[in-house]
């Protein structure tokens, strides 16, 4: 009896030993959309930016962080502003306090490294002289997400509109 308890304990002793736990650090690529509120039987739906700017991305915690309560009780339409120095998140909630739109605009934001590349990549010897970020959404879809970079060289400048991962849709 005295040996079937020692194997038993000891099997278990080494199954949990046996445990690899590796701790790192998880790769964010996309986000998951946010549902903030449900209403009804609807969900508000916000799909935070993978944006590397700590600017943008502290607003936009705040904003997930916000509850709008009974605030838009009697409203057709209730907006939300949360500005910063540089920029700004707007949105729109409808009368039964559904999210609707979001529209969030900043200035001289960080870019990502794959629009700084692309843009010298393209244009070699050019310097970023501003940057804007845009993006909008309506009801849980991206409507639009881009950077408006103006670039320098000597004394010609272009603006480019540029897409979060380097395509550069249009010059100017």
């Amino acid at each position: 009896m005295k040996a079937l308890i020692i194997i038993l304990f000891l099997s278990v002793t080494l199954a949990v030993n046996a445990q690899v736990t590796e701790k790192g650090k998880i790769k964010i690529e996309e986000l998951p959309g946010v549902i903030i509120k449900r209403v009804g039987t609807d969900f508000s739906v916000y799909i935070p930016d993978n944006n590397p700017d700590q600017k943008v991305k502290m607003v936009e915690e705040k904003f997930i962080a916000y509850d709008l309560g009974k605030d838009a009780e009697g409203y057709e339409e209730y907006l939300v502003v949360m500005e910063v120095k540089n920029g700004s998140l707007t949105a729109t909630y409808n009368e039964q306090g559904k999210l609707v739109r979001v529209v969030e605009q900043f200035k001289n934001v960080v870019l990502p490294s794959e629009v700084i590349y692309s843009i010298y990549r393209t244009y070699p010897g050019w310097f970023i002289v501003n940057d804007s970020f845009v993006y909008t959404q309506e009801d849980g879809d991206i409507i639009k997400k881009q950077y408006n970079v103006k670039i320098k060289k000597d004394k010609e400048t272009i603006k480019l509109l540029v897409s979060p991962n380097g395509e550069i849709l249009k010059a100017k």
